[in-house]
């Protein structure tokens, strides 16, 4: 009795190959804010990584594929081919997590921590100023074109660490964990001004309420301290843009430090 094995030769070959691509791509964008946000079907991101992959098929010449996905060799290859996807991933989401902490600096002075909303983007909850830093740094992001720039470091790490070489190093990991450092860095730059006047109009409403107690000023502490920090909010609107620009652009430089030799 013979066996009959269904195959479908070269088509099957480079269903693997695609599949294999699909992995460090599926993993940055699990990772990348804004693909992976909530509101985004897993079925679109599968598309996205699968559009991705293809390209990469017929434009990077990709050489070291396993030849068995299952096997112990195979199965650390995808392991590594994961970490590269996690890191190049990883680098936007510490930048997009920048003027988060700057909206938290910012409702703890002006009194609006209580005014908690819930956050598309990761699924969570924020505050109301964290809502309005993200959905301007997303605008932001895709004004400047940095999607299309970042899933081009995407295809490129491809040609940096071709499967079976995806061994980051010790000094790039540590070029990612420093690069939190310049998000707490820019997170204070964006607060320093409004929190600055917040502070300038409590220290006012304080005196005043000391000089004259009678006259209960220091209720009008909190209406006089969200009025204050719309208006510097409003004031400093083409300073936070300059701020988030120059992050998204320190991001993608530091992505394409992580796929340079």
């Amino acid at each position: 009795m013979s066996e009959s094995v269904f195959a479908l030769g070269e088509l099957e070959n480079q269903f693997w190959q695609l599949a294999f691509l699909m992995i460090r791509v599926g993993a940055a964008l699990v990772v990348a804010p804004f693909f992976s946000a909530a509101a985004v079907p897993a079925l679109v991101r599968v598309s996205v990584a699968g559009a991705v992959a293809i390209f990469i098929l017929h434009w990077v010449p990709v050489v070291g594929l396993p030849s068995d996905l299952f096997s112990v060799p195979g199965m650390i290859v995808v392991v590594g081919e994961i970490l590269v996807g996690l890191c190049l991933g990883f680098v936007l989401q510490i930048a997009f997590a920048a003027p988060l902490i700057a909206a938290e600096m910012i409702s703890g002075a002006m009194g609006m921590s209580m005014a908690i909303t819930g956050d598309p983007a990761s699924g969570g909850q924020t505050t109301a100023y964290g809502q309005f830093f993200s959905v301007v740094l997303v605008l932001i992001f895709l004004t400047l074109g940095a999607h299309v720039q970042w899933l081009g470091l995407v295809i490129e790490s491809f040609r940096a660490f071709p499967p079976g070489e995806t061994w980051l190093g010790a000094d790039r990991m540590a070029e990612v964990a420093a690069f939190g450092g310049v998000m707490f860095e820019t997170a204070v730059r964006i607060a320093l001004p409004v929190t600055v006047i917040l502070f300038l109009v409590q220290v006012i409403t304080g005196i005043l309420s000391r000089s004259a107690p009678s006259l209960n000023l220091f209720s009008l502490g909190l209406p006089a301290g969200v009025l204050a920090g719309i208006c510097a909010l409003l004031l400093s609107t083409p300073l936070i843009y300059q701020h988030l620009s120059d992050l998204i652009a320190t991001a993608l430089l530091k992505t394409e430090s992580l796929v340079i030799r």
